[in-house]
């Protein structure tokens, strides 16, 4: 992606090595370093879910962090909008920073509407077998009768410029690893399905029944 206007490149810089190493992380962990970029329609789930499987996952000892779009965009991306521009911008700092997270040994649970798949694409590429997409497909008619916050009817009112699936386009996932479902589903439901897909990718361990 092109640099934004009146940014400084630097150029007299180096990479530092990591004299620790992923292995000895993961090791220490008991896990993977891994990136769960779930993606879909304001209002599909995505941050509820997310922040279920982060808890679920934590209860079980493993590491494991939110990364909210939304909150992102109180620090960080605080200097970007919602043009086609500043979201791609946004998408790939969200996804430098899951990188980190995924090196560190830790499950990044990044809930973003990302709705390019351009984008999407390029924060594969950058994280490569990490990088594991979930489409929370969620119907639009079903996210609009959600609408917890009341974005969508402004956004039919022309209030909110740039809305995904009302003034904005969102496009779905064509190769997503998980296709999750939460119209008529428990968040429960919904989390048990993640963990019980990271489990069949043997990235965490499986749960022990005794207690």
């Amino acid at each position: 992606m092109p640099n934004p206007p009146n940014r400084i490149v630097a150029k007299n810089i180096r990479w530092q090595p990591d004299l620790v190493g992923r292995a000895r992380r993961e090791a220490l962990a008991g896990h993977h370093g891994v990136v769960l970029w779930l993606t879909g329609l304001s209002g599909a789930g995505k941050t509820t879910v997310a922040r279920g499987v982060e808890e679920a996952l934590v209860d079980r000892g493993l590491r494991a962090y939110t990364l909210d779009a939304e909150n992102v965009r109180h620090g960080l991306n605080a200097d970007l909008g919602f043009s086609p521009e500043d979201r791609a911008e946004h998408i790939r700092r969200l996804g430098e920073v899951a990188k980190i997270f995924a090196d560190a040994a830790t499950i990044c649970i990044v809930a973003c509407i990302a709705p390019y798949r351009e984008a999407r694409a390029k924060i594969r590429q950058r994280i490569g077998a990490d990088f594991l997409e979930i489409h929370v497909a969620t119907p639009l008619a079903v996210c609009e009768e959600r609408d917890p916050r009341g974005l969508y009817a402004r956004a039919r009112r022309g209030e909110i410029p740039n809305f995904t699936g009302v003034s904005a386009p969102y496009e779905a996932p064509l190769d997503a690893e998980l296709e999750l479902h939460t119209e008529g589903r428990p968040v429960a439901a919904c989390v048990d399905e993640i963990v019980a897909f990271l489990e069949a990718r043997d990235l965490i361990p499986i749960a022990s029944d005794e207690g």
